[in-house]
């Protein structure tokens, strides 16, 4: 199975468990945003298609943050074209696009059933999600919400490293594929 890594806003960085999965899972790649500071909704949904259609392998999406809504509305935006390869995706923590100022220019996030497997992983404390908003949107893509416990919002701050719960909240998902 191969991994992409699908970033939120500012991207992850070396101290963000999406780094270290990135080094010590096999077969893994990460989206490459041309700005990550100031993201723009349509060229990050088209960056990550592109991205998609070069892979050539069985592949699950693991996003973080913003990086749950732009692959969300890929998807959303793709029914029906979405290459086969594709056979699921890990959404970590989903920035509330829809009440999150910096962010708002992405909203309003899609509230239909996903075509593709996929679960969501939440924080209790996330501050750019509340557990109940988190479990809204796991309801409305129709997908199993796996809480995470006090974690903030599962992020660099959050100091995970390789985030162990985290490994088995993906092999547990993988296995349901």
């Amino acid at each position: 199975m191969h991994y992409l890594i699908v970033p939120g806003l500012n991207n992850s960085d070396e101290k963000h468990w999406q780094t270290f999965w990135q080094k010590s899972l096999q077969n893994t790649s990460r989206v490459s945003q041309c700005d990550w500071d100031h993201p723009q909704k349509e060229e990050w949904i088209a960056t990550l298609g592109k991205t998609i259609q070069n892979l050539n392998e069985d592949t699950i999406i693991v996003a973080h943050s913003l990086g749950v809504a732009t692959t969300v509305m890929y998807l959303t935006q793709n029914k029906g074209r979405i290459p086969s390869h594709i056979k699921g995706a890990f959404l970590v923590s989903p920035s509330d696009v829809d009440n999150i100022e910096v962010i708002q220019h992405f909203a309003p996030m899609p509230l239909e059933k996903l075509p593709i497997p996929a679960c969501v992983v939440a924080s209790e404390n996330d501050n750019f999600v509340s557990m109940e908003r988190a479990q809204f949107f796991a309801s409305a893509w129709g997908v199993k919400l796996f809480n995470a416990g006090k974690l903030g919002h599962i992020n660099s701050a959050s100091d995970l490293r390789e985030w162990e719960q985290g490994r088995a909240f993906l092999a547990s998902f993988e296995k349901s594929l």
